[in-house]
C-alpha cells in the first residue's frame, strides 16, 4: 500500500504524519529515509498570547493620555494649537481602541487555527485507522 499514511503524536506533543508505505519509508518514491509532517499548536498559541499581551499593554494608555493632558487646556486661552490637542487626543483614543479590538480578534483567529489543525489531524488519523490495521496483514 504505497503512500498510505497515519497521523500519530510524538512524545514531544507534535503531530506527526508517518509513512506506512513499507520498509523503505519513501512513500513509493523509491527514496530512502522516512518522511514526516510535523505540526505543533505551540507557535499559534504563542502568537495568540502575544496579541493578547499587546491588547493588555494598550489598556492603560487611554488613561495615561488623559492624565498627560490634564490642565493643559485650562490655561490655554486663545492658543488654538492647544485647543486642537483635544481633537488629536480623541483621534488617538479611537486608534488605541481599534488596535485593542484587532489584537483581540487576531488572538481568537490564531487559536482557531490551532484548534482546526488539531481537529484535522484527528480526522485524518481516524480515517486511516481501518487501513493501518490491515497494513501488515499481507
Amino acid at each position: 500500500m504505497s503512500g498510505v499514511a497515519v497521523v500519530g503524536q510524538s512524545s514531544s506533543g507534535q503531530q506527526r504524519l508517518s509513512d506506512l508505505a513499507g520498509p523503505r519509508g519513501g512513500g513509493g518514491s523509491g527514496g530512502g529515509g522516512s518522511r514526516a509532517l510535523k505540526h505543533s499548536d505551540g507557535p499559534w498559541t504563542r502568537a495568540a498570547g502575544g496579541a493578547e499581551a499587546m491588547r493588555t499593554h494598550l489598556a492603560p494608555v487611554k488613561s495615561e493620555l488623559g492624565a498627560a493632558h490634564e490642565g493643559l487646556l485650562a490655561g490655554a486661552g486663545d492658543l488654538t494649537a492647544l485647543a486642537e490637542l483635544g481633537t488629536v487626543r480623541e483621534s488617538w483614543e479611537r486608534r488605541i481602541a481599534t488596535a485593542q479590538g484587532e489584537c483581540a480578534s487576531l488572538a481568537g483567529k490564531l487559536r482557531a487555527v490551532a484548534r482546526a489543525q488539531g481537529e484535522t489531524n484527528e480526522a485524518v488519523r481516524s480515517s486511516f485507522a481501518p487501513v493501518a490495521g490491515g497494513v501488515g496483514a499481507r
